[in-house]
């Protein structure tokens, strides 16, 4: 038996998300279906975390477990090939049995981006939240860097999140402006369902005007979600990296 960690990109505009659930097709479906026809045998694939209906990845974290002993790159390639267009696994390797995708994770690099122009772009709609009023850069960069380090984010959490506990580790909040382009780089330990939108949809608040930095210190100890901002729409958000400590996989 042979565990395997897989590296997979998909753009969620299709999917009811990653996880497979009776109503809708999911992303883990197809990759455990791909694998299925390729290996000959049914696999259960664990992934390091959940993506909302709509919500892309450059790079999911998976595992699986599989008696088949081929070389890393079949996997990958033969994989694909039973894959549609827009799932593709982008490499393979192994890692030690027992390997938990989820709990071994150091950390998560999400990507929002926000088009920020009164006229729409086409080729970016399934990708970007268009938001027509201007932003001030300097406000939602105050605001961003409150939310690093251990705090209470149930202000910033679907009302549906089943989460035992709020607290999270956030490393870094890097917003940029590229263009009409605003970029919102988070990393962190993990993550509440919704957690990343509602901390975009009220950093682009705190940009309108409605909101001040400020704000940010109050919410986190409140945690009263009613008083953060929107969620931002699910196509802006792309999970960037699955950060792994190097120390738990094999050398050779």
């Amino acid at each position: 038996m042979a565990t395997l960690l897989l590296t997979i990109s998909y753009d969620g505009t299709n999917y009811s998300g990653w996880q497979t659930q009776p109503n809708g097709l999911a992303v883990q479906q197809v990759v455990e279906e791909a694998l299925e026809l390729l290996l000959k045998e049914r696999v259960q694939v664990r992934s390091s975390g959940r993506t909302d209906a709509g919500v892309h990845a450059s790079a999911m974290a998976a595992a699986f477990t599989t008696s088949r002993n081929l070389p890393l790159r079949a996997y990958v390639e033969g994989a694909n090939r039973f894959l549609p267009p827009d799932v593709a696994i982008q490499s393979a390797r192994i890692v030690p049995d027992g390997f938990k995708p989820i709990t071994m994770a150091h950390s998560k690099h999400y990507r929002y981006t926000v088009i920020n122009s009164s006229i729409r772009s086409p080729l970016e709609r399934l990708y970007s939240w268009q938001v027509r009023e201007t932003l001030n850069l300097d406000y939602m960069k105050d605001a961003a860097i409150r939310f690093v380090g251990y705090h209470n984010f149930a202000a910033f959490r679907a009302s549906n999140c089943v989460a035992k506990t709020t607290v999270r580790r956030i490393d870094s909040v890097v917003v940029t402006r590229q263009g009409d382009r605003i970029i919102f780089d988070v990393t962190g330990g993990g993550f509440l369902k919704n957690m990343v939108r509602v901390m975009v949809g009220t950093l682009v608040d705190i940009g309108r005007g409605r909101l001040s930095p400020s704000d940010i210190d109050r919410l986190l100890l409140s945690g009263e979600r009613k008083e953060a901002g929107s969620t931002a729409p699910a196509y802006g958000l792309c999970l960037i990296e699955v950060v792994y400590p190097e120390d738990l996989f094999p050398t050779n």
